[in-house]
């Protein structure tokens, strides 16, 4: 483990220029706009799209809204007239041939691991959403030319692009050079210019590197080491890398948190609380743990969703949307492995995992949208759905994250009670990648057959296609681990903040006595039998069991609730009764069962 420097890929030395050029400026640091002059050859009535998704992240995001107006001209100085014909598209006058240079600006302020960032302290883009891509010359390598201004020069880019050449790399001038063999390729590798703290490490001979960016105390040693056991399980468990090197990109903050998979890197951004502090104990913290999680989640997306990938995927069209019924399969599968190998590859103890699982089981116990959407269905409206949750998402939808991830504990627990497992399904999913092939609606169901001579098509009908409560308690007490559940009480089914107005109604349960009696998600109440409502006081109608009548001042067992919507006084009349949500704690009941469970089988 060293300080490095992250220019130490293998360059690529050519004296053929690449036909595709993008020089990307960072001068209006101030206004946080990126200059973009664009070079190629010209076919006639060219056209420049820019994607209106990124890969990985199954949302439309319109991307080139942030798109000032190109201008382009031609070698010869000739002005070339352009054309937007659709929200994300431009044709140009020219001639088939012709030199042209396009020129446009890109407004970049969205501090996520999607978009564009650029203030004083830091330039950061996916290419997606600042690269116009040249319509029909996809296909063709690329030059990407990053002069970083004065702004930042000196200042290390973190990239996981190969450079070009040496002898243009130019770090006293902060100017950087990369290519990338088409524009898929392009737009998959994000880059970061800003202070950073670097560092790498080596993982069964494959260079690894980490740069951090943001004020932050991170115990460097201490990190380095959790994700070299972290990244050595993952390559052991499928027995090969599908890259040559790795890099985690981080940007600490005082709150964000995500990440997006890439080729052969990941961009995540985390609290600068969950990264490991000078004395992390040595089970790490439940926010540290948090960040362990989250790198396990996406360094696992290497094998699973950019080299493991379902039919529908084979060819990205990054114009509109590419549904697939597949993502509790991508997402679901990769958070069951995400905290399990956390454990496996010994940064966490089982008691602590168990921990982790018990907060999955309690997050879908909690979900009354379980039994209004299939995981399927979860999967192919992620579009609408997963990214624009509202008051409404918990009654009626389901995450393909995290029934996902426990679709794949019953059916690790469904193989392993056959003689097989989900590690060997897993490894099975990657010779068919590794073969060249995609997976189909029929690839997960025919593989589970072949590994243990049975269908299981109840377990598809059941819990993926249809809202068949999972079967947790049942099959954790098969392997040892006893379930129990504790009530969590949400009087009158309301989920509310107190502010100083009142309070605010954040969600109301689906056919609890609130949404009954007609309060919505947005209301503020007010009073409460007369007296002003205060959380305390809306605590008092509930106890353990669900409902203390002794609260209730009022004959006939009923309340009366005066609350704002909007700015007109309303009342409701409701029975006093509260919502019962489970919690649920797992503990160690047969501790050689579960040894059994949580163990990997043997590697190829």
């Amino acid at each position: 483990m060293q300080q490095n420097n992250l220019l130490g890929r293998n360059l690529v030395d050519s004296d053929s220029k690449p036909p595709i050029e993008y020089i990307l400026s960072f001068n209006q640091v101030g206004q946080h706009l990126i200059d973009v002059t664009l070079s190629f050859t010209a076919r006639s009535q060219q056209e420049l799209w820019l994607p209106v998704w990124v890969p990985g992240s199954y949302l439309i995001r319109e991307f080139s809204r942030h798109v000032s107006t190109p201008t382009a001209t031609t070698s010869t100085s000739r002005q070339i007239s352009i054309e937007k014909i659709t929200k994300n598209r431009w044709r140009l006058d020219c001639h088939d041939g012709e030199k042209v240079v396009v020129h446009y600006q890109v407004y970049a302020f969205d501090l996520s691991v999607r978009g564009a960032y650029l203030d004083h302290t830091r330039a950061y883009a996916n290419p997606a959403c600042v690269c116009l891509a040249v319509a029909g010359q996809e296909n063709v390598s690329t030059l990407l030319t990053i002069q970083s201004g004065q702004v930042f020069a000196r200042l290390p880019i973190a990239c996981s692009l190969r450079p070009y050449s040496a002898a243009l790399i130019n770090e006293t001038n902060s100017t950087y050079q990369f290519i990338a063999h088409d524009y898929d390729e392009l737009i998959d590798h994000p880059f970061e210019i800003a202070e950073q703290s670097l560092a790498s490490f080596d993982v069964l001979g494959i260079e690894h590197k980490i740069a951090i960016s943001g004020r932050h105390r991170t115990n460097m040693p201490r990190l380095l080491t959790d994700l070299e056991k972290i990244c050595r399980y993952e390559i052991e468990f499928f027995g090969k890398a599908p890259f040559q090197d790795y890099l985690f990109m981080v940007m600490a903050t005082g709150s964000s948190y995500g990440g997006l998979e890439h080729q052969n890197c990941t961009s995540l951004i985390t609290p600068r609380e969950d990264l490991p502090h000078a004395n992390e104990p040595v089970q790490p913290a439940s926010a540290y743990r948090r960040f362990l999680g989250l790198c396990s989640h996406e360094y696992f997306h290497s094998w699973l969703v950019k080299f493991i990938r379902p039919q529908e995927f084979a060819v990205l069209d990054l114009e509109r949307e590419v549904y697939t019924r597949m993502l509790w399969v991508f997402e679901g599968f990769t958070s069951y492995y995400d905290d399990l190998i956390l454990y496996r590859s010994g940064v966490i103890d089982r008691s602590a995992y168990l921990e982790l699982l018990a907060e999955q089981i309690t997050r879908y116990q909690q979900n009354a949208g379980r039994a209004h959407q299939s995981l399927s269905d979860s999967s192919f409206d992620a579009w609408i759905k997963y990214y624009r949750p509202d008051e409404n998402s918990q009654n009626a939808t389901t995450s393909y994250y995290n029934k996902g991830a426990l679709i794949g504990l019953c059916l690790d627990l469904t193989l392993r009670a056959r003689g097989s497992s989900l590690d060997a399904l897993m490894r099975e999913l990657y010779k068919l990648a590794q073969q060249g092939q995609y997976l189909t609606a029929h690839t997960i169901p025919d593989l589970c057959e072949k590994l243990v001579g049975e269908r299981l098509t109840d377990f598809w009908q059941n819990y993926v296609d249809g809202t068949t409560q999972l079967p947790l308690e049942e099959m954790l007490s098969a392997v040892g681990v006893q379930t129990i559940v504790e009530q969590k009480v949400w009087p009158l089914g309301l989920k509310t903040t107190e502010t100083s107005h009142g309070l605010t109604i954040q969600q109301v349960l689906r056919d609890s006595v609130g949404a009954k009696a007609g309060l919505s998600a947005h209301d503020v109440l007010i009073a409460i039998d007369g007296i002003r409502a205060t959380t305390a006081l809306l605590g008092q109608w509930a106890d353990s069991a669900g409902f203390n009548a002794n609260a209730c001042s009022k004959a006939g067992n009923s309340l009366t609730c005066h609350a704002f919507r909007r700015d007109e006084l309303m009342v409701f009349q409701l029975q006093p009764v509260a919502s019962i949500m489970q919690t649920v704690r797992l503990s160690i009941a047969n501790p050689e069962q579960l040894t059994d469970w949580l163990a990997p089988v043997n590697p190829i």
